[in-house]
């Protein structure tokens, strides 16, 4: 759930869909589409009137479509005439002009193909002569096996489309679930057929399933064309201001509880195990705005004796730097200030690097320091075993373990995206971010000028990474608390419950939200969640 970054891209036809202008076709650039279509139509995602992807057939001899994308991936459609008069068409990753497709074929250049329509006897028997002539007196043996064996896979073809034609007319969330599932078994003709029917049911400005719906489809876009790592690079380097981007991390912030439950509940535990402590050191591994610090520090100044001696060490890479529109050092000059306002005695290390690059010596950890170490929705992001054999995630846990720390504090989404094959990845994703969405459409109306852009940058580019990417590259690899739990045992940890009291913070906190927010405690440890759908847990170790 990190900051997110602008699809940036140079012209319309490198755009993700929804953000493209449609691309208009002639009656000779036709789609295959099976002899059923016609009778789908879905509702539309900006007027909710219902609109079929194909339009009226004209004659029984021409059917055809309008892309909704200068993109779509190539189609192939069957049209409702006789077998003599079928047309073909394939459009490719860039827009080109109707001159360009009848020049010759170049790569990305569409194609276009027809058959004249004839008396299917006479087009038989002419081919028949002409494979007599090719083939030699045996010819009738090699065309018969042949036509029995094309004969053979039409008939597969309308169990085919069966299965796909009984998902229920304007479910958006089945046709992305039957799209994925179609990716997962490489069945391509089918899912570009069902991308060609969902980009008119997606919208990022509709109901919360239509905006995730147009973020899961770009990402399962970026799959078959195996660009995933192209356009998530791209969504890193092309950002808004970061004036603004800090706007709309802010928003989120604001808007929903998840930030403040992660900051609260760590900042309770931590307060707790280092109560009586004279010289505090926090590492926090995600320091990004140091907005967590704040209130901890406010409330160690009032502390009972005289406030301790307080050194924090803030770990960030890049991303976060753009964010805050400079360094770490931004960020230690302003806890610096608010600390001496409150007379507490400060110090403060920067660590600008990845998670990955951490050693003990970039820690700058003393004997005597009384250590807290935090975790903020950041150790998901650290590659593990299943990834590479240096599994960062893991070291990094053994590595605070040796510094003998009072407390640890993880705060990780509630959600199993790191390990799970593509399809039911799909499925969790897809689970996961409804109740996030839905939970924004609550604070955030649809009129609000930047709840796109705070959607956009803030959490689209996780959902694309999780679909679209594999590898090193998919760095957005999420576990369940269970999974966590493991790998803080294996690391020498002990659970450390938090208390009673963060629980009721907790509690007042979401009452300035919506209802549908849930909390539960299991065995010390915190859920937050939407409905009946865990989102977030806060749980420390020692």
């Amino acid at each position: 759930m990190q900051s997110s970054k602008q699809y940036g891209y140079p012209d319309n036809s490198q755009k993700p869909y929804y953000d493209r202008k449609p691309m208009s076709v002639t009656e000779e650039e036709l789609h295959y589409v099976p002899q059923n279509h016609q009778d789908l139509h879905y509702l539309s995602s900006d007027d909710n009137s219902q609109r079929g992807s194909i339009p009226p057939q004209k004659s029984s001899q021409e059917q055809y479509c309008t892309l909704e994308s200068s993109l779509a991936p190539p189609v192939c459609t069957k049209q409702n005439s006789p077998p003599s008069s079928v047309s073909f068409s394939s459009s490719s990753g860039s827009p080109h002009s109707q001159q360009d497709s009848q020049s010759d074929n170049t790569y990305g250049s569409p194609i276009s193909v027809s058959c004249i329509t004839e008396d299917p006897h006479d087009l038989k028997n002419k081919l028949r002569e002409i494979e007599t002539a090719m083939l030699g007196p045996d010819s009738d043996n090699i065309v018969n096996s042949f036509e029995t064996s094309f004969a053979s896979h039409l008939s597969l073809e309308p169990e085919k489309w069966k299965q796909v034609l009984e998902i229920p007319k304007g479910d958006l969330k089945q046709v992305l679930i039957a799209c994925a599932r179609a990716m997962a078994e490489e069945d391509f003709f089918v899912v570009e057929w069902l991308m060609s029917e969902l980009r008119p049911m997606v919208s990022v400005s509709g109901e919360p399933i239509q905006r995730l719906g147009a973020y899961l489809l770009e990402g399962l876009v970026a799959r078959r064309a195996s660009s995933g790592s192209s356009i998530y690079k791209a969504l890193k380097c092309k950002e808004p201001t970061s004036s603004d981007l800090l706007s709309y991390m802010h928003i989120l912030y604001e808007a929903c509880p998840y930030f403040k439950f992660a900051y609260m509940s760590a900042n309770g535990a931590i307060a707790e195990a280092l109560k009586g402590e004279n010289m505090v050191h926090i590492i926090d591994f995600q320091l990004a705005q140091g907005t967590q610090w704040v209130s901890l520090i406010q409330a160690l100044a009032a502390r009972p004796g005289g406030p301790p001696r307080v050194k924090i060490t803030g770990i960030d890479d890049s991303v976060s730097a753009y964010a805050r529109g400079g360094g770490l050092n931004l960020v230690g000059h302003r806890l610096s200030r608010l600390a001496e306002s409150c007379n507490v005695p400060f110090e403060f290390n920067a660590a600008a690097m990845s998670g990955c690059e951490v050693e003990r010596e970039h820690l700058a950890v003393r004997p005597g320091e009384a250590l807290a170490v935090n975790f903020p929705f950041m150790l998901h992001h650290m590659p593990d075993e299943s990834v590479s054999t240096a599994n960062h995630r893991d070291r990094l846990l053994r590595l605070v373990k040796s510094l003998n720390p009072k407390v640890v504090t993880l705060v990780e989404q509630e959600s199993n995206t790191n390990t799970a094959p593509f399809f039911p990845r799909f499925l969790e994703t897809l689970d996961y971010y409804t109740a996030i969405f839905e939970s924004i459409d609550v604070t955030l109306p649809r009129e609000h000028k930047d709840r796109i852009s705070v959607e956009q940058h803030c959490l689209a580019r996780d959902i694309v990474n999780i679909i679209a990417c594999e590898g090193p590259e998919r760095v957005e690899r999420h576990e369940l608390y269970g999974k966590w739990r493991a790998r803080f045992m294996m690391a020498g940890f002990k659970p450390y419950p938090l208390s009673s009291l963060v629980n009721a913070t907790i509690k007042t906190l979401l009452q300035s939200y919506c209802t549908s927010y849930s909390l539960e405690e299991r065995d010390g440890v915190l859920y937050l969640g939407w409905l009946d759908r865990p989102l977030a847990v806060s749980c420390a170790w020692r």
